[in-house]
């Protein structure tokens, strides 16, 4: 009996020690039981403010959990065309937010402005070529990334362009020299940014919220005037299918909430 009650002795330290050890290791926090999960298709350039959006929103309602896909407008627009599940569509445009309506995923009458953005341009401080003026981009040899025409902040740059060759203080030929120059189209806005900021080329043209949301990014900011700028327009819908419409609809109306209306003016949006 001796010997046995030994034995129980020893199993029970090393329980106690393994439990010590387990207790070391902070436990993961786990999502409730039975939480809810909205699914956000929102514009790369929405990413900071609607992370930081999104945990608020978790925070006043702990019994939801939201996913977020962050990608180029079209790129999303064309998943939710494909039937790809969501609740709710965040667009950096109209036309965009247009496409999904035609593909019936989204209704015409749900869809709301909820931030408008403008552009401006960023440069390289590596690169050898100095980028002090918009004319400065016409420069032969200066190396350009732009996104994709299909993408919002694409079609937008290629506004600006199209404005200031009606400028004489640009020329006619200014939107020509200036794609001439283009060695990259890329499919979202960060991605631009990220190459200038790389110095993978000396400029590029993105949103303001872009710049301000990262400022870690070594770039150099260069303003659009207001006469050549573009006013980019996000509309918000619920997705018309969305099995969880309720929750969909009361994340869109916390975006016009006050605190959602400031956190998205602190990364450089406006709100209308």
């Amino acid at each position: 009996m001796h010997r046995l009650h030994r034995r129980i002795l020893f199993v029970f330290l090393l329980a106690m020690l393994g439990g010590c050890g387990r207790a070391a290791t902070p436990a993961q926090p786990a999502s409730p039981a039975g939480a809810t999960t909205l699914t956000v298709f929102a514009a790369a350039s929405l990413s900071d403010a609607f992370k930081q959006i999104g945990s608020n929103f978790e925070r006043a309602n702990p019994d939801v959990r939201i996913t977020f896909n962050f990608a180029g407008s079209q790129q999303l627009a064309a998943q939710l065309g494909q039937g790809a599940p969501a609740d709710v569509f965040a667009s950096a445009n109209d036309a965009q937010m247009n496409t999904v309506i035609t593909a019936q995923r989204v209704d015409r009458t749900a869809a709301r402005v909820f931030a408008q953005n403008r552009l401006v341009v960023v440069s390289s401080p590596s690169s050898r070529v100095a980028i002090t003026r918009l004319q400065d981009l016409a420069t032969p040899g200066v190396k350009i990334v732009l996104a994709a025409k299909a993408v919002p902040v694409g079609q937008y740059a290629l506004d600006f362009l199209e404005k200031a060759i009606h400028d004489p203080a640009y020329g006619s030929d200014y939107k020509a020299n200036v794609l001439n120059n283009v060695v990259s189209y890329e499919e979202n806005v960060r991605s631009v940014l990220n190459k200038v900021a790389l110095g993978e080329a000396d400029a590029g043209i993105v949103y303001t919220s872009d710049v301000v949301a990262n400022s870690n990014a070594v770039v150099q900011r260069l303003d659009i005037p207001t006469e050549l700028n573009v006013l980019a327009s996000y509309p918000i819908a619920p997705i018309s299918d969305s099995p969880r419409a309720a929750v969909a609809q009361a994340f869109i109306d916390y975006l016009f909430a006050n605190d959602s209306q400031l956190i998205l003016t602190r990364y450089g949006f406006r709100v209308p």
